[in-house]
């Protein structure tokens, strides 16, 4: 398992936390959220600086933009960490299948242009990023519009376990114009910071409890599986890329939401 989310999620920059959490869901139904989401998060940690070590490689991450987009995420990946606590189970299942269809909506009903949010403001700046492919990538957004977002999505995030990735990446891609390939590769070096700081709180708060060997079983799947995501991604569109998140978003947020039907 840990091999294919590893995979999968550094393909499309989502860390595989959004397919992580509800397989966990379903396979320990009584296990309380807290202890999945902090399951998650080490594993989107492990598959997050793995596959970032792919990009690298790669030089497809915009580590100006993203090293102050993960500052931004900090304090909500600890409040996040800190609230998943107090959520009853059955309610949880509930925020994440709903969560998960919407996000999948809005990627499948998204325009194809960018729609990018105050690009000529006095927050704005320009990037250039060329990648070892030799492929220049050119574009401009608002520095701290961005910003203010990540501190809602290190929140939903560390929340929900999943990550970030499923909401940085179209975040990115559509509203601040960044190329797809370099979203994903941004936002996976954001996710190091983000689910670093997450799996570190609930460390200090004693929430895996007995789940510490899956944790270890799971990461070392995703280290195995991180670079040959990366890989593929070289041979995989942006735009497909992005509608293989939103596939995956709706598949595992309907399933998850059907398993709370009340028969």
């Amino acid at each position: 398992m840990g091999v294919v989310v590893g995979s999968y999620g550094t393909l499309i920059g989502a860390g595989g936390g959004f397919v992580l959490v509800p397989i966990l869901l379903l396979i320990y139904p009584h296990q309380p959220a807290s202890q999945i989401t902090s399951v998650s998060l080490a594993v989107v940690f492990a598959n997050a600086a793995s596959g970032s070590a792919s990009y690298y490689r790669m030089r497809r991450a915009d580590y100006r933009s993203g090293f102050l987009l993960a500052l931004a995420t900090l304090p909500g990946a600890v409040l996040g960490a800190i609230l998943v606590g107090a959520i009853p189970r059955a309610a949880f299942d509930v925020i994440m299948g709903v969560a998960l269809v919407v996000v999948a909506s809005f990627l499948i009903a998204r325009p194809r242009r960018h729609l990018p949010l105050l690009a000529n403001s006095r927050f704005s700046v320009t990037r250039t990023v060329v990648d070892a492919d030799k492929t220049s990538y050119h574009y401009r957004f608002n520095l701290g519009l961005a910003m203010l977002f990540s501190v809602v999505v290190g929140f939903f995030s560390s929340l929900l376990g999943i990550g970030g990735g499923i909401i940085h990446v179209p975040m990115l891609a559509t509203f601040f114009a960044f190329p797809e390939h370099i979203a994903t590769a941004t936002s996976h070096f954001v996710l190091i910071f983000m689910a670093g700081t997450g799996t570190t709180t609930h460390i200090l708060r004693g929430d895996f409890g007995s789940a510490a060997r899956v944790t270890l079983a799971l990461a070392a799947g995703v280290l195995v599986g991180a670079p040959m995501g990366a890989r593929l991604s070289r041979r995989v569109g942006g735009p497909m890329i992005i509608r293989l998140l939103a596939l995956a978003l709706a598949v595992v947020g309907v399933r998850l939401l059907i398993s709370q039907l009340p028969f």
